[in-house]
């Protein structure tokens, strides 16, 4: 048996329960994972309040590093004791001592950092990744605007684009702004004093983790051609041919291929995940709590085990 967060109903963060469920096996082309530390990401209360039909009991969580513990018939790209990290489909269990996933969802941990920071990767890093080079093709020379700038998604966003050599701009509360100039924007809007769409025109691509108003008044400030990707959002059917732009939301992939690109970065030094709250798996109720609010700064992780360095 091991010890894992679990719902058997949808609702709020007193559905999550700390109990025990039986170990699971790794099938063809898997392997099971001894987790360390579980990231916490905003679609882990959004399954937790029914917002996606899944069946239950279902232990909560995707992100995860960890030590590959078994491998299953076909895998030979890990072997026990490699240390990994990685995004399991949703339902798999990521707030739990062991967690079975595909190997062409994981990769290697980056060597640079610990398991709490290389957990706090998979989901916003990949969401991040894929929003601004393989849907909107962000190149050397643009400019970005960043909604949500100091969120999980919003600060690898920020570096990713800063690494590909664009402009960065970031929306954010005032008290955000220095941390944001560090890690890469040249500029940062106050959104709750300053209206972007007064400051900024003629951008490349827009990143939108907000929704709502906030989507609504972005396709103005694109240029002719422009790309503008919400990770949160439908677009509105005829709204981007009619501003002339072009637009998609993202749907993260799980894609041990881009982790590992990441991961080379990390190691490059060019990047670094941004991790502001850790706590212990039986604090997932709070963890919850934090990330609802949506004004989290970075990420939020849950400590599995101690890290066995």
């Amino acid at each position: 048996m091991l010890k894992a967060i679990r719902i058997h109903e949808f609702g709020g963060p007193d559905v999550l329960k700390y109990e025990e469920i039986p170990e699971s096996q790794p099938g063809p082309g898997e392997v099971r994972i001894r987790v360390v530390a579980a990231g916490v990401n905003p679609i882990d209360w959004k399954i937790r309040r029914g917002y996606m039909e899944l069946p239950l009991p279902m232990t909560v969580g995707s992100d995860v590093a960890g030590i590959v513990d078994m491998v299953g018939q076909g895998v030979d790209s890990f072997r026990p004791e490699d240390e990994v990290f990685g995004k399991a489909s949703a339902g798999q269990g990521g707030y739990a001592e062991y967690t079975v996933v595909s190997s062409t969802q994981i990769a290697l941990k980056p060597s640079s950092i610990g398991f709490i920071e290389s957990a706090a990767i998979p989901t916003a890093g990949l969401a991040a990744w894929q929003s601004l080079f393989d849907i909107a093709g962000l190149e050397r020379g643009q400019t970005v605007l960043i909604h949500g700038a100091a969120g999980g998604v919003g600060t690898f966003a920020v570096q990713f684009a800063k690494w590909k050599g664009a402009y960065v701009i970031g929306t954010a509360s005032s008290k955000n702004a220095e941390f944001l100039k560090s890690i890469g924007c040249d500029e940062v809007i106050d959104y709750r004093n300053q209206r972007f769409e007064e400051i900024v025109s003629s951008l490349d691509v827009v990143l939108d983790t907000i929704g709502g108003d906030t989507l609504e008044r972005s396709w103005g400030v694109l240029k002719p051609g422009g790309f503008l990707v919400t990770t949160v959002a439908s677009i509105p059917e005829g709204v981007p041919e009619k501003y002339g732009v072009r637009a998609d939301r993202l749907m993260t992939q799980a894609d041990g291929r881009e982790l590992a690109q990441i991961a080379a970065i990390i190691d490059e030094q060019k990047i670094k995940p941004i991790v502001t709250t850790v706590l212990p798996l039986t604090d997932a109720r709070k963890a919850h709590e934090m990330s609802e609010t949506g004004h989290a700064r970075g990420k939020i992780v849950l400590r599995v085990a101690e890290d066995p360095k």
